[in-house]
């Protein structure tokens, strides 16, 4: 229905739908209805039946087939109706600078960017150029979300409203094991994490870390993405390897939520950047066929403009947690 389509219904039971009326010749009085699919409509041919069925008909035909609304009662867990939990506190041996320059934080970070953000809830928007070199040929270093840019700018046609189309524009998310979709019956008995939004505060992530006490159907296992400083650069790749197994494991053992943390960083214990420890998790469970029965959440200090998150997000991450942005903002 988002494009121009008319139709006529003729006495010798033809049905002729074009952009516009008149597109092949009919005399007048051998049509007996004429209408155009209007936005959001259906239009159904019978042709067992020979008949044309309503859109009111089509839809309420589909909306009883199955109990919904019982199915939906009974599988939907919202986020916000768990139980507040107290945050977990950090590491009391590394302050919010060490914090702040262990994630590449700058000055630019803070003032043109994410306080901007946190008082408009929009991304800062500047009208300058850049003459720095892209990451691949700088010589300084560089978080890794800096090496993805966007081929081109997406746009919708024909333009999509916010508010009278909430539905295609809307940030809820679900988190937990995605079920099969042709398994409608075994679905009914499958709940699923709804959030309003897949930024979660501190205290959002909380709730998702203990939410095993009280809901018997989700259990959460947190895994550190940090490794031990004297391995240095070259312990990287066997930090990764590790990982990846302990999320293999953690899957194999029941759980269905998993939390990639960097929270334990510090003097002793460097962070695999979040955007790498996500994605090498993420395919390595698709490639062992577990990904679907697992849910996976980013808690790192990293992350902290729309360009991270959308990285994040794009390589496996279904909410993400970026509690030093938090603390350096409250800051």
């Amino acid at each position: 229905g988002l494009r121009p389509a008319r139709y006529i219904v003729t006495d010798d039971d033809r049905v002729i739908m074009a952009s516009e009326a008149g597109v092949l010749p009919v005399p007048e009085e051998r049509i007996v209805k004429k209408w155009r699919l209007q936005p959001g409509r259906m239009l159904l041919i019978d042709l067992e039946k020979g008949r044309i069925v309503s859109d009111e008909e089509i839809k309420s035909e589909i909306a009883t087939r199955h109990p919904y609304k019982n199915w939906l009662a009974n599988t939907q867990l919202i986020l916000e109706d768990l139980k507040p939990v107290e945050p977990r506190a950090l590491r009391r041996d590394v302050s919010l600078l060490d914090r702040q320059q262990a994630f590449g934080y700058t000055q630019e970070d803070t003032k043109l960017l994410m306080s901007p953000m946190a008082t408009t809830g929009q991304e800062a928007v500047g009208s300058m150029g850049t003459d720095t070199p892209i990451s691949a040929m700088s010589d300084r270093s560089k978080l890794l979300y800096t090496y993805f840019k966007q081929n081109f700018a997406q746009v919708t046609n024909p333009p999509i409203d916010p508010i009278r189309e909430e539905l295609v524009m809307s940030l809820v998310s679900f988190i937990g094991p995605r079920p099969n979709i042709f398994d409608l019956v075994g679905n009914s008995r499958r709940k699923r994490l709804e959030v309003r939004q897949p930024i979660l505060t501190n205290g959002d992530l909380e709730k998702i870390r203990s939410i095993g006490h009280t809901e018997d159907r989700f259990d959460t296992k947190t895994i550190d993405i940090t490794y031990a400083s004297n391995e240095g650069a070259a312990g990287m790749q066997g930090a990764i390897d590790r990982l990846c197994e302990r999320a293999e494991a953690a899957v194999a053992g029941g759980y269905n939520i998993i939390i990639l943390s960097d929270r334990q960083l510090g003097p002793d214990r460097i962070a695999i950047p979040a955007l790498l420890a996500t994605a090498a998790v993420h395919h390595h469970l698709i490639r062992k066929g577990l990904r679907t029965s697992v849910g996976l959440v980013v808690e790192s200090g990293e992350p902290r403009e729309v360009h991270h998150f959308c990285c994040l997000a794009g390589y496996g991450a279904e909410a993400i947690n970026p509690y030093l942005a938090f603390d350096t903002l409250l800051d």
